[in-house]
């Protein structure tokens, strides 16, 4: 999927936040996406930041606006509040730390706990790369993913593997959404301190449905 025009006029604005705990990957991830880049001397994000890409989907310009919040505890409370107005989220957790897996499910609870209920959600297991110190299984992921309704991948953000696609899925499950609802809402609030997430001005004609990406698929796969 190409990158739109940055002289073409903004059609949609889509909110994704990352989620998951301290070290898993997050800011990598979204570095990835944003802008191909990947830094081994990463260090944990303090508060939230985000990052914007456009893309051409359907000859339409989106906007993606990718939130990171912060994992460490101590700023959950602070963060909370970005995930309303959130179109999608990227679940995250390391696939070489079991415990941060073992904490997925308290974090999906947040979420739908502050989220929109068609919120789009990707179960994404990090550092997918470091086959040897795996304490995760896919099929592990794959069964909660399937047991909760969320779509799965394994990326590696250091191999530039799957982030792309991950992304891309939520993004176009969002227009499927959009398409099905006829969602409107007001327009981008560009600060980003009012809605900042603006699902359309008016119906998205989707030639398909969105490419779905169960659990059990054979895109939930290792680097």
């Amino acid at each position: 999927m190409a990158n739109a025009d940055p002289s073409q006029k903004v059609d949609y604005v889509f909110k994704v936040v990352l989620i998951g705990d301290s070290g898993v990957g997050k800011s990598q991830i979204l570095a990835r996406f944003a802008r191909n880049d990947f830094s081994l001397d990463s260090k944990s994000t303090i508060g939230v930041e985000f990052q914007t890409r456009t893309l051409l989907i359907e000859h339409k310009s989106v906007k993606a606006q990718i939130w990171d919040t912060a994992g460490q505890e101590r700023y959950r409370a602070v963060t909370s509040a970005y995930y309303r107005g959130a179109a999608g989220a990227m679940l995250v957790y390391d696939v070489t730390k079991r415990q941060t897996f073992n904490h997925i499910a308290r974090w999906l609870e947040e979420l739908r706990g502050h989220a929109d209920k068609n919120i789009v959600i990707m179960l994404v297991g990090n550092k997918s790369d470091l086959e040897k110190q795996r304490e995760v299984s896919t099929e592990d992921a794959t069964e909660f993913a399937q047991k909760e309704g969320l779509f799965f991948l394994e990326t590696s953000a250091l191999a530039a593997k799957n982030v792309e696609t991950a992304f891309l899925t939520v993004l176009t499950e969002i227009f499927n959404i959009v398409n099905k609802k006829n969602i409107v809402a007001g327009e981008n609030q560009g600060n980003g301190n009012s809605n900042p997430t603006s699902l359309a001005g008016k119906k998205i004609i989707i030639p398909g449905p969105a490419q779905e990406i169960p659990a059990k698929s054979n895109m939930c796969c290792r680097s």
